[in-house]
């Protein structure tokens, strides 16, 4: 029998990047409060999280593999998540303005038969940005759901000078890991993949 797949977040991005791939999922949002989640290093927070979330939605599932995620960035030792409002937004834009900071996403996969967490890093670096342009990106919608208060994807790749490492890992799901680890959890995911490809146009490589 196949193994269905229940994503717990409500992340659109991270719901793209899987039907991007072809695979079927369906979507439960995860009910936790974040911040009784005990807070040791950057890696061990966003992993604790993660595993949360996939075990709030464990005890709704029956013979589901279950896929959560949490992306947070930590610039000079401090985590940034979501911010709360502009000014936030803005003093987070302002810190990574000609620095690398990292992004860090962690996995968690469960079943009934099993369960793993990882998790997986980004280095980004931002170009030196000018007051004007930052004031304008935190005026838009984009940065208000995002860790960081940036979308990588989204206007503020004008902000990006390079990265060292999974660009959809900033983007919230570092989807070639997720793959490799779905297999050992049973679920055959490249058959999904590359079936979506066989009656597309073949195009010189």
């Amino acid at each position: 029998m196949k193994k269905r797949l229940i994503l717990a977040s409500s992340s659109p991005r991270r719901q793209q990047l899987l039907r991007e791939l072809g695979i079927n999922f369906t979507v439960k949002k995860p009910e936790i409060d974040e911040k009784s989640v005990k807070r040791n290093t950057p890696k061990e927070t966003v992993e604790r999280l993660a595993a949360r979330k996939a075990q709030s939605i464990a005890i709704q599932a029956e013979d589901e593999i279950i896929l959560a995620a949490d992306t947070i960035v930590v610039h000079e030792g401090e985590i940034y998540e979501k911010p709360n409002n502009q000014s936030e937004a803005l003093e987070m834009i302002r810190s990574f303005s000609g620095k690398t900071h990292e992004v860090i996403t962690a996995v968690a996969l469960r079943s009934l038969e099993k369960e793993a967490v990882f998790s997986v890093t980004t280095k980004v670096e931002f170009w030196p940005l000018a007051e004007a342009e930052m004031k304008a990106y935190v005026e838009t919608d984009e940065p208000y759901d995002k860790a960081g208060a940036y979308g990588i994807q989204g206007l503020a790749k004008i902000f990006i000078k390079k990265i060292d490492g999974d660009y959809f890992n900033v983007v919230g799901l570092p989807v070639s890991h997720v793959v490799r680890e779905l297999r050992t959890f049973g679920m055959d995911v490249e058959p999904l993949i590359f079936a979506r490809k066989q009656n597309a146009p073949k195009t010189i490589q």
